[in-house]
């Protein structure tokens, strides 16, 4: 019995490979195209793109022509070149700035870029591209249906470059005073994160942070710069616990201030 379903599956895969290798060679642009759109609705998306874009020339300047672009921007997304699928949603905006399918065309720029972001530790720059493009839609569409999604995904990248800013901080932390003053360098990057994204999930690390490098930054002064230092250190610490009396690193940021209070009594 298996081996029947097997000898049917291979000659269903041979009749729709000849079938599609005849639809290549056809000259036929209605029949590609209706067929196109047939792979597409079955989830063929390769094949589905590659007749499409042999069709194009064929409708250029006809209503069909809007679609189309659609179509292909739509089976590149499928394939998950979102690259690609980029350029064609551009590309309908750019020819098409009142077309039927604009709305969607410009959130899913935005959504190519999106799912394009990588990992926070590598370059950023879709990330990028993505926000600026999920916010020209917001800006331009305000009443479309997609926007509180789009501004989640907003925040959701600002909370990926915060995370970023963060793990650059921690860098500068960790190498303490090895070729310069680093702390200096961390308490800069982390406070500047905290001003670029103020409601990041990240807020109380990057905070906390900042107290730790101050508080560094004091332990290994110059006898000439260690009372301010750590005057500053204690500033930093009353700063930190306003906004967060019961975190989690509470515990942390008071062991701080006892050490500094060591060197500057109350």
């Amino acid at each position: 019995m298996k081996k029947y379903i097997v000898l049917i599956a291979v000659t269903i895969f041979l009749f729709s490979c000849n079938e599609y290798q005849k639809l290549l060679k056809s000259s036929d642009a209605d029949l590609k195209y209706q067929k196109a759109v047939e792979y597409f609705d079955k989830g063929d998306y390769m094949r589905a793109q590659t007749l499409f874009d042999e069709v194009t020339t064929y409708y250029r300047g006809t209503e069909r022509s809007e679609t189309l672009l659609n179509y292909i921007a739509r089976s590149y997304m499928g394939q998950k070149d979102y690259y690609s699928a980029t350029e064609y949603y551009k590309t309908y905006v750019r020819t098409y700035p009142k077309g039927k399918y604009v709305q969607e065309a410009k959130f899913m720029v935005g959504y190519c870029y999106y799912l394009d972001s990588p990992d926070a530790r590598l370059d950023q720059t879709a990330t990028k591209n993505a926000i600026e493009s999920f916010q020209e839609f917001v800006d331009i569409y305000p009443e479309n249906e997609r926007v509180p999604e789009a501004n989640r995904l907003i925040d959701e990248l600002r909370d990926k470059l915060a995370y970023k800013e963060l793990l650059n901080a921690r860098l500068y932390y960790n190498l303490g005073n090895y070729l310069g003053n680093n702390y200096m360098s961390a308490v800069i990057v982390a406070q500047n994160a905290l001003e670029n994204y103020p409601s990041t999930t990240y807020r109380e690390e990057l905070s906390m942070l900042v107290l730790q490098s101050r508080y560094q930054q004091a332990v290994q002064s110059i006898s000439e710069r260690r009372q301010e230092r750590f005057i500053e250190t204690i500033d930093e610490y009353y700063s930190f616990i306003n906004e967060f009396p019961d975190g989690k690193f509470r515990r942390q940021a008071d062991r701080i201030l006892r050490e500094a209070r060591k060197v500057v009594p109350e």
